[in-house]
């Protein structure tokens, strides 16, 4: 029989087959990815999560250059009465503060000028790998110690090398006097960042963020190491708390923050989901 004329209904049921094939595979994928996704969840929900902010008010220690909080019950702006329940069923609160206050995110433009604003930051750099450095037991004969490349090094001795893409996050447990002594959390000098360390692990071991409980990276005069980081394309969260909760590998780290048009900064929400 000559091809022309048996081609066709050979071709069909194949075709057809081949579509079936291709729906069954696109459905076996889909199951697939949400079964993915569904365990991941359950695996998520039955950790332990440690919350790595502060809350803040109008006394919360803050860097004087910039003052205090000010918040006040939001008002109708044509009577200047405050809204309230009993009232209108609803109330507000307005805020009147700078963007770094409290436990916060530094995103590049805070000191970069065509650096990329905190609404710019990918989604995919808010959930990352968390390390957790300790400079503690330094900060017993230097209460001011500046966490080392060497100090680094030790640390890895002991638990392995920094992993590429992770969060690294420096305890110092100056967290503690957020609250119970903001003055002293005010204190300068602090336990910080030596400048090398935070070069070292953003060109040596590839790391994505930083933090540390302090208000400022560290105590040189220029703010080398922000500078450094933040003009390099990287973000940073201070004011951390909890961060003696935190194994110094394993965990997880989620950070969030408004998404402000063009914002410099803002009160951030980060926490931990341990191993």
């Amino acid at each position: 029989m000559p091809l022309g004329r048996s081609s066709v209904p050979v071709l069909k049921p194949f075709a057809a087959l081949v579509t079936v094939f291709f729906a069954v595979a696109t459905a076996a994928s889909s199951a697939a990815t949400q079964s993915d996704l569904a365990r991941a969840y359950r695996t998520i929900a039955s950790k332990t999560f440690v919350d790595l902010t502060h809350s803040f008010g109008p006394d919360t220690p803050v860097w004087s250059g910039f003052g205090q909080a000010k918040m006040s019950p939001a008002a109708d702006p044509k009577t200047k009465k405050p809204y309230t329940i009993k009232e209108d069923g609803f109330r507000s609160t307005f805020y009147e503060m700078v963007g770094q206050y409290g436990t916060h995110v530094d995103p590049p433009a805070h000191f970069a000028e065509g650096g990329i604003t905190m609404d710019a930051i990918p989604l995919k750099q808010m959930i990352l790998p968390l390390i957790v450095l300790d400079n503690t037991p330094y900060q017993a004969k230097d209460p001011n110690h500046a966490f080392s490349v060497d100090d680094l090094k030790a640390w890895e001795k002991k638990h392995g090398r920094v992993p590429k893409g992770a969060f690294v996050a420096l305890r110092t447990d100056m967290a503690k006097d957020f609250d119970a002594n903001p003055e002293r959390f005010k204190r300068q000098p602090f336990p910080a960042w030596a400048f090398e360390t935070i070069k070292f692990l953003y060109e040596q071991r590839g790391i994505v963020a930083n933090g540390h409980e302090s208000l400022d990276t560290d105590t040189t005069e220029k703010m080398l190491s922000e500078t450094y980081l933040l003009e390099k394309g990287h973000y940073q969260i201070e004011v951390m708390a909890n961060l003696d909760k935190v194994p110094p590998k394993g965990a997880l780290i989620v950070v969030t923050w408004p998404k402000v048009k063009q914002g410099l900064g803002f009160p951030a929400r980060a926490f931990a989901i341990l191993p």
